[in-house]
């Protein structure tokens, strides 16, 4: 099966990285001359990675009903994230709070993991610079995407994962697809 992610930041790359481990061949579509570039003003820069609380404080901490989450949070929790991290190379400490970061304090060494995570799946190719003007259906159905340079993709499944919006200050601004 071929799969699309549009997005390329820590969801897009996990996102990814998942379908791949299902034998999908996977193209990751970034806007961005790089992968994970919001993770670096995460936690002032340090990048707070989640928090070692158990799931179901978790969720009671999400602000309004986080109970929607439930089930996605079953599937890789905070704790899968550290694992993934430390498997990789990333050393964690706990600070405050309960909140994890990177020993080195910084979120480069964080984008970076993931970055070569997907990497080391040869069936993820990434496709940086890559602005998804169009999602293309037929009825009902999608079946791929259109960039903003003309070129159409096909695909069985497309993920999205562009993110929200990041802080005023960095300017960087997202147009809805």
């Amino acid at each position: 099966m071929n799969v699309i992610v549009v997005g390329g930041g820590p969801s897009g790359m996990l996102a990814a990285i998942s379908s791949a481990q299902n034998g999908n061949k996977v193209i990751i579509l970034e806007k961005n001359s790089f992968l994970g570039k919001k993770i670096l003003v995460t936690g002032k820069g340090r990048c707070n990675v989640t928090s070692s609380i158990e799931m179901e404080e978790f969720i009671k901490n999400i602000p309004g009903n986080g109970k929607f989450l439930y089930s996605a949070f079953q599937n890789f929790t905070n704790k899968d994230i550290i694992n993934l991290l430390e498997n990789n190379g990333v050393k964690l400490k706990e600070e405050r709070g309960n909140r994890i970061f990177p020993v080195s304090d910084r979120a480069e060494d964080i984008r970076a993991c993931l970055e070569n995570v997907v990497r080391k799946h040869e069936n993820i190719e990434i496709k940086i610079n890559s602005r998804v003007e169009e999602i293309l259906t037929e009825g009902e159905e999608v079946y791929g995407v259109k960039l903003e340079s003309g070129e159409k993709i096909q695909a069985n499944k497309v993920i999205i994962a562009t993110g929200g919006n990041s802080y005023c200050r960095y300017r960087i601004y997202w147009r809805r697809i």
